[in-house]
């Protein structure tokens, strides 16, 4: 056991919750993902990951890099499947983020905060007139715990009447701007058809 101990290098932790997740400046391996960036990039490499640090942000993340022309990868991380409801609720959120930080006068610090109220009237402009926003939002629940369940949002604070989220930044990373206005056409040709 001493033997595999003594191949463990000073970075080894930083790396390991790099490939369980995304790590926030305010985790205890941030500090050591900085510092040993070059070291775990190379380690990292070597399996096809790339390390992504937003320093400015406050997180990084480990992503698969594309082998080919048609972004396959060699497999190591599985793509997850959000479903139609929840991928509206992560646009929705998107676009909420991209607004707060494309606003000049919004001086209310570098972090978007949005309360359980606040993103249903963001669901109802979002949606077109003719889709089925009760449904929707009947179960909402549903989806804003899958998007907190895959690290997109976090609760912060909660009482009888509404509950308050943090939206990470991540969400940047996973839904670009062009994967957004693509989002948006896909649903109205949608709503169109029905």
């Amino acid at each position: 056991m001493s033997g595999l101990k003594s191949n463990l290098e000073e970075y080894s932790l930083a790396v390991v919750r790099l490939l369980k997740g995304t790590v926030n400046s305010s985790d205890i391996v941030w500090d050591d993902v900085l510092l040993y960036r070059t070291a775990i990039q190379k380690y990292v490499n070597v399996i096809g990951l790339e390390l992504i640090i937003k320093e400015d942000d406050g997180y990084a993340f480990l992503k698969q890099f594309n082998i080919d022309d048609d972004d396959n990868t060699i497999g190591l991380v599985s793509r997850k499947q959000v479903g139609f409801e929840t991928s509206v609720l992560l646009v929705v959120l998107r676009q909420i983020l991209e607004d707060f930080e494309n606003n000049p006068t919004d001086f209310s610090g570098s972090e978007k905060f949005i309360d359980r109220d606040e993103l249903i009237d963001q669901i109802e402009l979002f949606l077109p007139d003719k889709y089925d926003k009760i449904g929707y939002l009947k179960d909402l629940e549903n989806y804003i715990k899958r998007i907190e369940k895959l690290g997109y949002i976090k609760k912060v604070d909660e009482d009888d009447r509404n509950v308050r989220y943090k939206i990470h930044k991540i969400i940047k990373e996973k839904v670009n701007i062009d994967a957004l206005e693509e989002f948006k056409i896909k649903l109205n040709e949608y709503v169109e058809s029905i």
